[in-house]
């Protein structure tokens, strides 16, 4: 069991790994040795996430989520096969975790109070009146 968040965990028999080449830095690493990660995750029969839970990591998964309900991480970043599945898993904790926090309630309109408005206006109309004061005088003929 992986541990996300306290009281939030993932069955790593949900988790599976494969090893791919990869592109980029490497050297002559990068034609022998499979150091990218793909990680697959099936978000929908992980019986360990709550349904509310695993609706807001489908939303936020976005692209990385297949039509069978799939999250795949591509990991390649570095040159090494442990440090990218490291990557790859702490990339799959980070949205599970993102997905676990509740939501924000939604803002409530309120009214700005006709006192605060008159204060502005007023503010507006002395700070203009200043501002004329320190025009250059017109000569009047």
């Amino acid at each position: 069991m992986i541990e996300i968040v306290p009281g939030l965990f993932l069955d790593e028999r949900d988790i599976e790994e494969r090893f791919v080449r990869a592109a980029g830095p490497g050297g002559q690493n990068v034609n022998k040795l499979s150091t990218a990660v793909e990680l697959r995750f099936d978000l929908w029969r992980c019986a360990t996430l709550p349904d509310e839970i695993r609706w807001r990591a489908s939303q936020i998964a976005g692209r990385r989520l297949n039509n069978e309900g799939v999250v795949v991480i591509q990991a390649q970043r570095f040159r090494t096969q442990d440090a990218n599945r490291k990557d790859a898993m702490a990339r799959l904790a980070a949205l599970i975790a993102e997905a676990a926090e509740p939501p924000a309630p939604p803002r409530r309109v309120t009214k700005v109070p006709k006192s605060q408005k008159r204060a502005r206006l007023d503010d507006k109309r002395k700070a203009g009146e200043r501002k004329a004061g320190r025009a250059r005088p017109r000569g009047d003929d």
